[in-house]
């Protein structure tokens, strides 16, 4: 059985669907629905079972019913406006230690997600070490002390953290504001005509703040690659695709894949002035060391497909 926990939402369910592909459906995966629309990421799933993060976490001291041969750990807090710190320590930090303690004590492998929030405003470059490291809210807090606490660790389990750039693609409207950029991009254009962008601060150009966007089809090769590849070192990743592209080349690839539309400049909002990433790119060397070649898909290639499954079924797997 393979466990994932945050297995209804945006990375995890995409996960399940291609450990679905591979005709994997022992699957446990490990959610609380709520009340929105998330259920409706599971509706094209094959699993075993689907556990609250309550129950699974109340039964980790106790034996499961069925071997479990990997926990693929998606399942945390990822909005970057909640300022209550407690609770995202709670969360994403506490359970997180709960998870590693039983892979440890039972030998069972961990691939878990990281954040490349991790880096802050990225001055000191974006590489898996401590230089480059910091925390501009507390979703990134959390994730950066349980990486560190991962570190400090000698583990002799199969331990992988991946920190996840900016990640778009289906199964991912329940996240409403926290959604991706070319979700957003897409309503927006669908609704009025035209792309909203910030404008530049900090000597930055209108809509040249830059990101290093990756598609989440390219997320999961990566996640499964490091379930495959058991030879290759613990440790955490960076997983971007090492090229940092524009708002405004983002915006043209959803006009371009749309048919139609313009970008509108507003202004730089001020709950967001020193807590803004205006560049990420993803520094490949650890993970291309570590034998990783499956590649990156193309920004508007990925973004025509996305687009098209918009327009299909608002995103998600099934009609």
């Amino acid at each position: 059985m393979i466990i994932v926990t945050g297995g209804a939402g945006f990375i995890g369910s995409n996960i399940v669907k291609a450990l679905n592909a591979r005709d994997i459906d022992d699957i446990l995966i490990v959610d609380n629905l709520g009340k929105g629309a998330k259920y409706k990421n599971l509706i094209g799933l094959a699993c075993a079972d689907v556990w609250t993060k309550e129950r699974f976490f109340g039964s980790l001291d106790d034996d499961f019913d069925r071997k479990v041969d990997a926990i693929i750990h998606m399942g945390a807090c990822s909005d970057t406006m909640e300022y209550d710190v407690d609770f995202m320590m709670a969360n994403n930090y506490d359970c997180s230690k709960a998870v590693l303690k039983f892979c440890r004590d039972n030998d069972v492998p961990l691939i878990y997600a990281s954040s490349a929030s991790t880096y802050g405003m990225g001055r000191n470059g974006f590489r898996e070490s401590f230089e480059c490291e910091d925390a501009l809210n507390p979703y990134a807090f959390s994730k950066l002390m349980f990486d560190r606490y991962v570190r400090r660790l000698q583990i002799s389990t199969r331990v992988v953290g991946l920190r996840f750039f900016n990640v778009y693609g289906p199964q991912e409207a329940h996240k409403d504001k926290m959604a991706s950029v070319f979700y957003h991009m897409f309503n927006q254009l669908r609704a009025d005509g035209r792309i909203k962008l910030f404008k530049g601060i900090d000597g930055v150009a209108d809509g040249e703040q830059r990101r290093d966007f990756v598609y989440v089809n390219d997320v999961v090769k990566v996640c499964l690659w490091f379930l495959d590849h058991a030879d290759a070192p613990n440790g955490i990743y960076n997983c971007g695709t090492g090229q940092a592209r524009t708002y405004n080349e983002a915006a043209r690839a959803v006009i371009n894949a749309m048919g139609f539309g313009e970008i509108e400049y507003i202004e730089f909002p001020e709950i967001l002035k020193g807590k803004y990433q205006n560049y990420t790119q993803a520094d490949e060397t650890k993970l291309l060391n570590a034998g990783y070649d499956g590649g990156f898909t193309e920004l508007n290639d990925a973004v025509r497909e996305y687009v098209a499954a918009l327009e299909k079924n608002g995103g998600y797997f099934f009609d």
